[in-house]
């Protein structure tokens, strides 16, 4: 009987944590369609190409090394194991006596939850140098943050390893229950590092400094596109809880999946009213970025706070990301889908905020696991994007850009009819 029990949990677990990666992986047409609803139309093949491909690089570099990097197990070369059912119901029962402790799951299913999360790093990267990158510097840059830079950062955080054998991010207290810090503020500085070499835009800062704005090309593919991503975003923190299949562990995804939409509803309703008191406009792209500030912020911990307190999180992060998001503008780092704003300054705040309602963990703590990701991935990424733009080039010339990089990269218009030049 205590056998059959221990199969049905294992399903169950296996089943739900399959079900949960497979909404993450949703999300990349969430990132596809509210990118191309928030360039202008001549590049919007381009941005559906990178996102489409980079999902196809992160997978294979996951599984080729990226995996072993962040936990030890490589699946290219040695291939999915064989499931021992005996010995994998053995090692349950003596490790958690009865099965009533830490998730048990296919280790097939941990790799496919993982890889959807290392991709999803990637497309936040995918916006911020949106529309005057070369296509395959981009992709080449790619192959490296999805097999190398990504998975090191993760094996010091989710993976348990110390930092280079200098320290453990476990001994601070640090804590990241989804990604605020590991996925997101790590995109958001892969990110920074490319813009900062690439340069803005054409025509989008003046001499005294004013930003020009380029409106997106489809603000109702951006709105789809952000609720798309709003419904994975419930894979994403609830996939991230490990375990379903017990009493305590159902009543807590059912919280984390109510925290992470209260989140998300209080970041787009702070955004709404910020715009209007700042531009005297209900500004929608603020509105979308609002909300996904929410979820980016409830990421790093939304299994312990209450709804309200989740809310309030996601009201302060949808101000924030709107004060980000001008602040950028004013320093000239050019960001067409307020990408870094999103996971990157609200990421930091994200993780900031897990010692208000998770009492094992600190300030310090936090600060420190964030300063290691931002500082690792930062780097590393500023070195090989310096090494793309000394060997290949990264930036398309002036005048692709103002054709459009569809027609230069990809040779195809996305709306051949419209396109205004």
């Amino acid at each position: 009987m205590q056998d059959q029990i221990f199969h049905l949990q294992y399903a169950l677990d296996t089943f739900y944590f399959l079900v949960c990666g497979a909404l993450v992986m949703w999300m990349a047409a969430g990132f596809a369609m509210l990118e191309s609803g928030l360039v202008r139309a001549k590049n919007t093949t381009e941005i559906l190409t990178k996102n489409f491909a980079l999902y196809a690089i992160a997978c294979l570099m996951f599984l080729v090394c990226g995996y072993q990097f962040m936990y030890g197990g490589g699946y290219f070369l040695q291939g999915i194991e064989a499931l021992d059912v005996d010995a994998t119901l053995k090692s349950i029962a003596e490790r958690e006596n009865g099965f009533t402790g830490k998730a048990a799951y296919s280790k097939a299913a941990d790799f496919f939850f993982q890889v959807v999360f290392v991709a999803t790093a990637m497309s936040i990267v995918s916006g911020a140098v949106a529309e005057r990158m070369k296509l395959w510097a981009f992709f080449a840059f790619a192959v490296v943050m999805t097999g190398f830079i990504y998975p090191m950062e993760g094996s010091w955080t989710w993976g348990g390893q110390s930092v280079f054998g200098l320290y453990a991010l476990s001994d601070f207290g640090f804590s990241d229950f989804a990604g605020s810090g590991i996925v997101h503020l790590a995109g958001a500085a892969a990110a920074l590092a490319g813009v900062l070499l690439l340069g803005a835009r054409k025509g989008k800062y003046t001499k005294d400094g004013k930003a020009h704005a380029f409106p997106g090309s489809n603000m109702p593919l951006a709105t789809i596109g952000t609720l798309i991503l709003w419904m994975g975003w419930f894979g994403f923190n609830g996939g991230s809880m490990l375990k379903l299949a017990d009493i305590g562990n159902a009543h807590g995804v059912a919280m984390v999946f109510v925290n992470t939409n209260a989140a998300a509803v209080g970041g787009s309703l702070s955004a709404l009213v910020l715009s209007m008191i700042l531009f005297r406009k209900a500004d929608l792209t603020m509105v979308l970025n609002g909300a996904l500030a929410g979820l980016v912020a409830i990421t790093a911990e939304p299994s312990t706070p209450t709804p309200l307190q989740a809310t309030v999180f996601g009201f302060v992060a949808g101000i924030l990301v709107v004060l980000a998001i001008i602040g950028l503008d004013k320093l000239k780092i050019d960001d067409p889908v307020g990408a870094i704003s999103v996971h990157g300054v609200v990421g930091f705040f994200g993780l900031m905020i897990v010692p208000i309602t998770k009492t094992t963990t600190t300030f310090l703590g936090q600060f420190v696991g964030a300063a290691t990701i931002f500082g690792w991935v930062f780097v590393t990424s500023l070195v090989v994007w310096a090494v793309l733009k000394y060997t290949m080039g990264i930036r398309v010339t002036e005048q692709e850009e103002y054709e459009g990089v569809d027609r230069s990269e990809c040779g195809i218009e996305a709306y051949p009819e419209f396109v205004q030049r």
